[in-house]
């Protein structure tokens, strides 16, 4: 069963954080995919959810040092 997560993150300083954060995101079991928007910090992810939760998804972005929160669309 695939979700689709949209996540935002209000830090993202340059167009290389977006490669950052799809990288640590992508590398998430259950991840199919991960597509950040740099202009207005929208991360969507396509992951199920009996893998990786929002939360961890949460946690793998926070372990590239960007702060992100799931958002309601």
């Amino acid at each position: 069963m695939t979700t689709r997560t949209i996540l935002r993150s209000d830090n993202l300083s340059c167009p290389s954080c977006v490669s950052k954060i799809e990288k640590a995101l992508t590398a998430r079991p259950g991840v199919e995919s991960a597509k950040v928007k740099f202009a207005t910090g929208k991360i969507e992810v396509l992951h199920d959810p009996t893998r990786t939760s929002g939360e961890e998804l949460i946690q793998a972005v926070a372990a590239v040092g960007y702060k992100a929160r799931v958002s309601p669309v």
